[in-house]
């Protein structure tokens, strides 16, 4: 009863269980790769069966692919970043969007736009590390 009545009731995660420092926006590229390849799959395939499951991993890999850059501009992105990319904030923005967009399509041009973002983000990361 008392394990009970101290049990933790909010449940927490992060992108890791320490503040590892590795950040790298492959993650989110990898995950929106996958959403692409997915869309056209769907395009090629007229089984309900595999859609219904191609629709399933999209939408799984997209909420991925936007966890990553989430993580990428909450935790490693920093004010003296966003002082030098002032469009990064707008970036990170229109990135989630895209994701959005991805996951809620079956257009295969949706997700070549998100991956499109994610490589500026991939640019100005790696510019960052740099310094």
């Amino acid at each position: 009863m008392l394990s009970r009545l101290f049990a933790p009731t909010v449940k927490v995660s992060a992108h890791c269980d320490l503040p590892c420092g590795v950040y790298d926006p492959a993650q989110a590229r990898i995950e929106a790769e996958s959403v692409k390849a997915v869309q056209e799959k769907y395009q090629a395939n007229e089984d309900p069966h595999f859609r219904a499951r191609a629709t399933v991993i999209k939408e799984q890999r997209a909420e991925l692919a936007k966890h990553h850059i989430s993580v990428l501009w909450s935790d490693y992105f920093k004010p003296p970043h966003f002082e030098k990319y002032p469009e990064l904030h707008q970036l990170v923005n229109d990135t989630l969007k895209a994701l959005s967009a991805a996951k809620a399509s079956t257009d295969p041009a949706t997700g070549q736009k998100a991956l499109d973002y994610i490589a500026r983000i991939d640019t100005i990361f790696w510019e960052t590390k740099k310094a």
